[in-house]
C-alpha cells in the first residue's frame, strides 16, 4: 500500500478492526455444546455485533531504492503528511575492526565526530544552528555498525543536510572534545562493578567470545582509552567513512528526484574508496560447561546461562524466534516465566533471548532472584529449557506465538521514518529485499515439528555457560551442583 497521508490513520483503523473483530469472535463464541451465544449487553454492543469483517491483509508500503553516482545506496519514502524529513544512514564500520589495545576507538569517533564540529564550524556552532533550526543531527558507531541521522522540518533541509554532509566529510576531532569524551567514558567505567546487571553481561559476553572482538566492551576499558590518539581516530574516520560504505534512508516532505539532486550536490567531491576491513576471526562454536560466579554482597542475584547461538542470516531464524517466544520470550505466556515469576514466584524479571548479529550470536536466559533461591531458580531454568527440546510445544503455544509476531509486524510501520529504517537494516544485513514482503508468510510456515527440530538443534543445557553475581554465602544450595565453579575477580578501576 503505497501513501501519502497519515499512519497513523492506518494503524488506528486496523487495530481498531482487529478490536472489533475480536469483539465480534468474543461475543459468538460458543463456551459449551447447546450453549446459547451471549446477548449484547448494549445497544452499541449489539449493533458491533452485527458487523461483518474481510480477513486482515496489509503489506508494506514500497520504498524506492536508488544508487547515487558515488556508490551511496539509497531508501527513498515520500511522506507529505507532515513538513518533516528524516535520514537514517547506516555505515560499514565498527568495535569488531579496532585493534584489541586500542578498545573503545570506534566509539570515540563515532561520538567525537558530532561533538567536535567539522573544520568549517565548531562543535558549538553547529549546537546553536541546530537548536534555532529544531533539528538535529547524530553520529554513533556500534559494535558492527556506524550510525548517522539527521531530522529537520522541510524548509530547513538544505541548511541540514550541509551540516550533516560536513560532518560526514570533515569532522574536526578537536582534542579538547577528544579529552572530554574520554573523561566521560572512563566515569562510567569506574561505575560498572555497581552495577550488577552491567557486571553480569560484561563478564557473559566475555566468557562466551573470548578472544574473538565480539567478548570487548564498545566503550572501552580504563586501560586503553587513554592511549587512544587523535591522529589513530582520524585515520578510522579516513578508513571507513566514504558513501560506498554507507547506505542511506530518507523519508518525509520531499520530491525523490529533487532529494537525489540534492544528496549528489552536498555529498559532491566525496568518491567512492576501496575498503580494506581487517580480517575479523570466526566465532568458535565450540560449547562446554562453564559455571562462573561474582562475589557481591547483595540481596538478589543476577544470574545468566545460555551459549554460543545463530547469526542473523540463518535460514532458520523465524522458527528460532517462535522457539524462544515460547520458552522463554513472551513474557506473560513463556514458559520460563511462567514456571519461575508465576508458580515458583522466585523472580520478577526472566526472560530468554536470542542476540543475533553478523557472526554467531548467544542465546541467554536472565533472571534476577532472591539470593536465597539462586540455584532453584536456575534449576527451574534449566528444565524448561531440556522440556522444549524434548517434546513439541501445543497448539495454542504455536497458535499465540504466531499471532503475536503477525499482530506486531504492522506496528513496525507506523512512520514512514520507520519504514525507511528497516528498509537500511535489511540491506545492511545482507537480507533479501523483499524481507518485509515475506516476513508474515515466513512465521505461518513455522511448524510443531520445526519448533522441536531448531530447540534440539540449538539449545544445549548440558553445555551452557553460568553466571552468577551475588553472595553465594546465603545461596539455597552451592553452584557446584552445576559443575566446577571460577571465581571471577572484579578489578578495581583507578
Amino acid at each position: 500500500m503505497r501513501r501519502n497521508g497519515s499512519w497513523n490513520v492506518v494503524v488506528i483503523t486496523l487495530a481498531l478492526s482487529v478490536a472489533l473483530s475480536g469483539y465480534v469472535c468474543a461475543q459468538h463464541a460458543m463456551p459449551g455444546k447447546g450453549a446459547v451465544p451471549a446477548k449484547p449487553q448494549s445497544r452499541g454492543a449489539e449493533i458491533v455485533s452485527k458487523f461483518k469483517y474481510k480477513p486482515l491483509e496489509w503489506s508494506p508500503p514500497k520504498v524506492e531504492r536508488r544508487v547515487l553516482s558515488n556508490g551511496m545506496i539509497l531508501f527513498l519514502l515520500e511522506d507529505h503528511e507532515l513538513p518533516l524529513v528524516n535520514i537514517t544512514s547506516a555505515i560499514r564500520t565498527g568495535s569488531i575492526y579496532e585493534p584489541k589495545d586500542k578498545a573503545g576507538l570506534a566509539a570515540l569517533v563515532g561520538h567525537v565526530m558530532r561533538s567536535g564540529g567539522t573544520e568549517t564550524m565548531s562543535g558549538e556552532e553547529i549546537n546553536r544552528q541546530l537548536e534555532y533550526m529544531a533539528a538535529s543531527v547524530e553520529t554513533s558507531i556500534g559494535r558492527e555498525e556506524g550510525s548517522a541521522g539527521l531530522s529537520a522540518m522541510s524548509k530547513d533541509l538544505d541548511k541540514t543536510l550541509e551540516i550533516f554532509a560536513d560532518v560526514l566529510m570533515h569532522p574536526a576531532f578537536t582534542e579538547d572534545k577528544i579529552q572530554k569524551r574520554k573523561e566521560e567514558v572512563l566515569e562510567a567505567i569506574r561505575r560498572e562493578n555497581d552495577n550488577p546487571a552491567q557486571i553480569a553481561f560484561r563478564e557473559f559476553r566475555r566468557l562466551i567470545y573470548e578472544p574473538h572482538p565480539y567478548n570487548r566492551k564498545v566503550n572501552g576499558y580504563a586501560d586503553t582509552i587513554p592511549g587512544i590518539t587523535r591522529d589513530e581516530m582520524i585515520a578510522f574516520h579516513d578508513r571507513y567513512f566514504h558513501p560506498n560504505n554507507m547506505i542511506m534512508g530518507i523519508s518525509g516532505d520531499f520530491d525523490t528526484g529533487g532529494m537525489i539532486r540534492k544528496l549528489e550536490n552536498v555529498f559532491r567531491g566525496w568518491k567512492k574508496e576501496k575498503i580494506d576491513f581487517p580480517d575479523v576471526p570466526k566465532v568458535d562454536d565450540e560449547m562446554e560447561i562453564s559455571v562462573n560466579y561474582v562475589d557481591k554482597d547483595l540481596s538478589q542475584s543476577t544470574i545468566l546461562l545460555g551459549h554460543v547461538g545463530i547469526e542473523r542470516t540463518n535460514p532458520d531464524y523465524f522458527p528460532v524466534k517462535i522457539m524462544n517466544f515460547i520458552l522463554g520470550e513472551g513474557s506473560f505466556t513463556a514458559r520460563i516465566p511462567k514456571k519461575v515469576r508465576d508458580q515458583e514466584g522466585l523472580a520478577y524479571s526472566v526472560y530468554s533471548a536470542f542476540h543475533t548479529p553478523r557472526d554467531l550470536g548467544f542465546f541467554f536466559v536472565s533472571c534476577q532472584t532472591k539470593v536465597g533461591s539462586t540455584t532453584r531458580a536456575i534449576e527451574l531454568i534449566l528444565e524448561e529449557i531440556q522440556r522444549i527440546k524434548q517434546e513439541a510445544v501445543n497448539d495454542d503455544e504455536l497458535k499465540g506465538a504466531k499471532d503475536t509476531f503477525i499482530n506486531r509486524f504492522i506496528f513496525l510501520f507506523t512512520t514512514s521514518a520507520a519504514v525507511v529504517s528497516h528498509m537500511v537494516d535489511i540491506e545492511y544485513k545482507g537480507l533479501p529485499l523483499d524481507y518485509l514482503d515475506t516476513y508474515v508468510a515466513n512465521i505461518k510456515a513455522v511448524t510443531k515439528e520445526e519448533v522441536l527440530r531448531v530447540a534440539r538443534k540449538y539449545l544445549h543445557p548440558d553445555k551452557i555457560t553460568l553466571l552468577v553475581v551475588g553472595d553465594e554465602k546465603k545461596f539455597d544450595r552451592p553452584l557446584s551442583e552445576f559443575g566446577k565453579v571460577n571465581v571471577v575477580e572484579l578489578k578495581p578501576v583507578e
